[in-house]
């Protein structure tokens, strides 16, 4: 792809294989084609990596946060579950807003968790808020665990952070997508690989070994789910896309 900017004409010019396309650079149309190529490059860069959340490193598009925010304010669950524990500022941050709301509490999962990243969380102010488990996310008795800190009736929001492969994504849909109930969300994450294939820190397998796949893989088996962006809470523009790295990541249960 080749992208041609023009500040003086104020346009900005997109060729791909497809032809030659032309738009307004102050559009929505321009907007959304420099935060394409924007999101890539800030992806390759680890832009995401320089981020805290009350101490805690938060491995998050800042975007994607402030809109989960908005999803946890609309359900208010009961249970928040992750898969995927890294540093714990995902953690932190979710505990944050469950004790802003004043209800709520986290589960985080992983297959390892670091002793220096434990033993942060663990210390952490919001720590009451949170319960860590050690081990696979598609294990048996790891999602047992989970199942016996939910009570019936609770509404839970799931979200997957952990092992990013098609195959390994679908495994945790299976897994996890009975505890959530109508109106909420499994959250599969980072289906961004699909578009990172070709960067220099990217992989070529990644156009069809990602999240997205395995959602799509999902809702196909699961009609009562469907692939659905949470609509914004507030909107005085004329933009109606996310900037994200978790794209056809909501999957909605509907029934």
């Amino acid at each position: 792809m080749k992208m041609i900017i023009d500040t003086e004409q104020r346009t900005i010019e997109r060729q791909t294989d497809a032809g030659r396309e032309t738009a307004a650079l102050y559009s929505p149309q321009g907007f959304e084609w420099l935060s394409e190529l924007w999101l890539k490059v800030g992806w390759d860069q680890k832009y995401s990596y320089t981020f805290t959340w009350l101490g805690r490193p938060l491995i998050q598009l800042p975007e994607d946060v402030l809109r989960i925010q908005e999803v946890i304010f609309t359900l208010q669950p009961e249970v928040i579950v992750e898969t995927g524990v890294a540093h714990g500022g995902s953690l932190i941050f979710y505990a944050s807003l469950c004790k802003a709301l004043g209800k709520g509490r986290v589960i985080g999962i992983d297959i390892e968790i670091r002793p220096d990243n434990r033993k942060a969380i663990e210390q952490h102010a919001l720590a009451a808020f949170i319960t860590l488990m050690e081990g696979s996310s598609t294990d048996g008795s790891v999602l047992a665990k989970v199942r016996s800190r939910i009570a019936p009736g609770e509404k839970v929001l799931v979200l997957l952070d952990s092992c990013h492969s098609a195959d390994h994504v679908l495994n945790e849909l299976e897994a996890y997508h009975s505890l959530v109930p109508a109106g909420s969300y499994l959250v599969a994450t980072d289906g961004i690989m699909r578009d990172l294939h070709d960067l220099p820190r990217g992989r070529p397998e990644w156009l069809r070994d990602n999240p997205v796949t395995a959602a799509r893989t999902f809702v196909e088996r699961h009609p009562e789910f469907v692939i659905e962006q949470p609509r914004w809470l507030f909107n005085e523009s004329s933009l109606k896309r996310n900037l994200t790295y978790w794209p056809e990541a909501f999957l909605k249960r509907v029934r």
